[in-house]
């Protein structure tokens, strides 16, 4: 499972995200879409972590945190199940 952030700001880096979380556990992934037009990115990112616990503290811990002049949107990613 992974961690979903959103409403973050656009000079932010896989390596800021990477440093926040890691406060919480280890990191295994940092994912930061971009559009494919621009180059730019999409203001949200994914962050796995080790394990659902580690996961389970940083959700609680950096919900609402503001970080680069932002509210943070901290929640469990949801994955899409394909159609049966």
């Amino acid at each position: 499972m992974s961690i979903y952030i959103s409403n973050l700001s656009d000079e932010i880096q896989e390596d800021d995200l990477k440093q926040m979380f890691s406060k919480y556990g280890s990191v295994v992934k940092v994912r930061l879409p971009i559009y494919r037009a621009t180059g730019e990115r999409r203001r949200f990112a994914f962050v796995e972590m080790e394990t659902d616990a580690e996961e389970a503290v940083a959700i609680h811990s950096l919900l609402g945190t503001e970080y680069m002049g932002r509210n943070l949107r901290v929640n469990k990613a949801i994955t899409k199940v394909g159609k049966s």
